[in-house]
């Protein structure tokens, strides 16, 4: 058996269309696990993807308590469960439209509250399965013009102890992954400032890759970590220090 090995393993990773969550999906797959892909958008990556790695992809909106329901129904007897949707509406609080920070909310945290909330009893009946949800740098720092995003990743180091507290006993973990700057979408928009300022508070000197991510992912949600629950892993090349 390989290291960190999923052999046997069904899992499902949301927001796994693109980015991180992509990369998430193709390493668990690696790993041997049996792999749904949860998307919202990008309907056609997700296909592609799913074909690619033989698992199978699923559209729905996590941020709806019915279709995270749905989600987690579809996918089947699930050992291990990825929360990676996300999306960032970003700007001073001053200026900042409720609807901005309703969707952040919603999206990045609420939709954790759903999908976990249906799969725990399923879980915790079997004695066993392991939950990872994707937070940020930024909900452990703060940053600047972005207290949607940095609450709803804070709320989610939160939720996801609390939820380690209650699962243990029935042989559930649930951790988080915290990325510094990682390589995609959402930082290639960035300001060359703005880049240049987050490599320069970084030790490791490079932005991370999705691949970074994943495989951080992978190690929790196999036996190797199996004496590992309620901790917040930083992928972040040194930053968070």
């Amino acid at each position: 058996m390989s290291f960190a090995s999923l052999e046997g393993k069904r899992a499902l990773v949301t927001g796994a269309s693109k980015g991180i969550g992509r990369a998430i999906a193709e390493e668990l797959a690696r790993a041997g696990a049996d792999v749904m892909v949860g998307y919202r958008t990008g309907g056609d990556e997700a296909e592609a993807l799913a074909r690619e790695i033989e698992g199978c992809a699923v559209q729905a909106d996590v941020s709806s308590p019915e279709e995270a329901a749905r989600l987690v129904e579809e996918a089947g007897d699930l050992d291990i469960l990825v929360n990676n949707a996300g999306l960032t509406r970003d700007g001073l609080l001053a200026r900042m439209p409720d609807d901005d920070w309703r969707t952040v909310i919603e999206t990045n945290l609420s939709s954790v509250f759903y999908t976990c909330r249906a799969v725990c009893r399923p879980m915790m009946k079997k004695r066993s399965g392991s939950i990872v949800n994707v937070s940020s740098i930024v909900g452990v720092h703060g940053n600047w013009g972005q207290t949607n995003y940095a609450a709803s990743k804070a709320g989610i180091i939160g939720f996801t102890k609390s939820l380690a507290r209650e699962l243990g006993s029935r042989g559930v973990r649930a951790n988080v992954v915290a990325p510094g700057y990682v390589r995609t979408q959402l930082t290639d928009v960035l300001p060359e400032e703005a880049t240049t300022a987050m490599l320069g508070n970084t030790p490791l000197g490079r932005l991370g890759e999705p691949k970074d991510v994943a495989g951080a992912v992978r190690f929790l949600c196999s036996d190797e970590a199996s004496f590992i629950t309620g901790d917040v892993l930083l992928v972040d090349g040194g930053l968070g220090m």
